[in-house]
């Protein structure tokens, strides 16, 4: 077995189709500012970068290699306002729909599942 060296992700990408909208809805639910970049064929806004905790990750558009999905990997965003509750109530208003509301998963905190504005499931988790 290798040495433990830490989360197992170390990015994720998140299809979508507009990337204007898409920016809009993930910037308004978690209160946080994306950064727009061009990488060669595909556009990318990335999700702000700390190390040491959870995985960075990005939204990404380019109409053959990426298809926003429903039925794929599932990413857990954080509320970083303590409590998800707060996402929550900006996601119907950024263009979103709630999936799963608000629920316990025990001694791990709360999560809720919402539809993006591109059709993708994610989540997000909060201790309380």
């Amino acid at each position: 077995m290798a040495e433990e060296k830490g989360n197992a992700v170390g990015w994720f990408e998140i299809p979508v189709t507009d990337m204007g909208r898409a920016v809009k809805f993930y910037e308004t639910v978690l209160e946080m500012k994306l950064e727009r970049h061009m990488v060669g064929e595909i556009d990318m806004a990335w999700f702000p970068m700390v190390d040491g905790k959870g995985a960075a990750g990005s939204l990404v558009a380019h109409a053959e290699w990426y298809k926003p999905s429903q039925d794929g990997t599932l990413v857990y965003f954080t509320a970083y306002s303590g409590d998800l509750e707060n996402e929550l109530g900006r996601v119907e208003a950024a263009g979103g729909k709630i999936l799963v509301p608000k629920k316990s998963i025990g001694e791990y905190g709360f999560m809720a599942v919402v539809l993006d504005t591109e059709g993708n499931r994610v989540a997000l988790h909060s201790k309380i």
